[in-house]
């Protein structure tokens, strides 16, 4: 085999590797992508569903991908983290600034944040 019989094999082979990765690398961006819509279209089931049995199925289903429910009640209100959606008063002042509830229920996605909880949040009298 001649030096130009190898560099064309060699070139067939470089094309056909790139092709390959080119197609993956379309395929995985398409599954990421109707992955994102399929995790919208979950949350959007969850805020609508009317049965604490479908609400936990739905949650049980998306953490088993990554996709994490947040309930920050007791947790310490930080606004880098949480929506405030209002206040309630108490007497103990150790619970100022303290979430009392959790309105609507934020999720994350492998860590990174899809909606911030909107919570309710203790103040001292």
């Amino acid at each position: 085999m001649s030096g130009t019989e190898r560099d064309g094999a060699a070139s067939e082979h470089a094309v056909e590797t790139t092709l390959e990765t080119t197609i993956a690398d379309e395929l995985l961006d398409q599954a990421l992508a109707e992955r994102r819509a399929l995790v919208q279209l979950c949350l959007y089931a969850l805020d609508r569903a009317r049965s604490a049995g479908v609400v936990e199925r739905l949650e049980e289903g998306l953490a088993a991908i990554g996709v994490t429910a947040l309930r920050p009640d007791g947790e310490r209100f930080d606004p880098s983290r949480h929506e405030a959606g209002g206040t309630v008063p108490t007497p103990d002042a150790s619970l100022d600034g303290v979430v009392a509830e959790t309105e609507v229920v934020g999720f994350t996605d492998r860590g990174r944040t899809l909606r911030a909880p909107v919570v309710t949040v203790y103040t001292a009298r």
